[in-house]
């Protein structure tokens, strides 16, 4: 491996020609907040299936009351 220069994380696999990041803090950090986003995500998709219920219950309330 050959440390890339400039960059104290990086390093070149001599026989693929890859680069190979061993920053592995900086990879947790990014994977917490990817499983946080995907958290908001389905968060977001709970609340909206709550919305159309209630929606779905008004309408159900008021077309029954003019009946």
């Amino acid at each position: 491996m050959i440390k890339v220069e400039g960059y104290p994380h990086l390093y070149r696999d001599e026989n693929t020609g890859s680069i190979i990041n061993t920053d592995t803090t900086g990879y947790r950090s990014r994977l917490n907040i990817i499983s946080s986003i995907e958290n908001e995500k389905n968060e977001l998709k709970r609340m909206r299936g709550e919305i159309d219920e209630l929606k779905s219950l008004l309408k159900e309330l008021v077309n029954s009351k003019y009946k």
